[in-house]
């Protein structure tokens, strides 16, 4: 994500979530515990309402010019909860439909 004005709270923690999940990842790693972050994209929930104007502006900043459907961003979780993610540990694990790399 390039650095966006107005946006340093969110930022640092975005930046304090991931290092928290690398140290939580270490700590516990031992135990057979994984701990991954999920960073998604504009999402149609309720949280991002009914305005359409905003849904545009919001499709505008992702490389797919779309926002999810929640069950996009619940595959990849449930990716990281199977067996098939049993060797990923401490890593941000990017559902955004090109948002992050749409910035530049």
């Amino acid at each position: 994500m390039g650095p966006d004005p107005g946006m340093a709270a969110y930022a640092a923690a975005k930046a304090g979530l991931i290092s928290m999940t690398q140290v939580l990842a270490a700590e516990h790693g031992a135990e057979n515990i994984r701990v991954n972050a999920l960073l998604p994209g504009g999402t149609m929930t309720a949280m991002a309402g009914d305005d359409p104007g905003f849904h545009e502006v919001v499709r505008g900043l992702h490389a797919l010019k779309r926002m999810a459907d929640p069950s996009e961003i619940a595959q990849v979780a449930l990716f990281l909860l199977s067996e098939s993610a049993s060797f990923v540990t401490g890593s941000a694990i990017v559902a955004d439909g090109g948002n992050s790399i749409n910035k530049f």
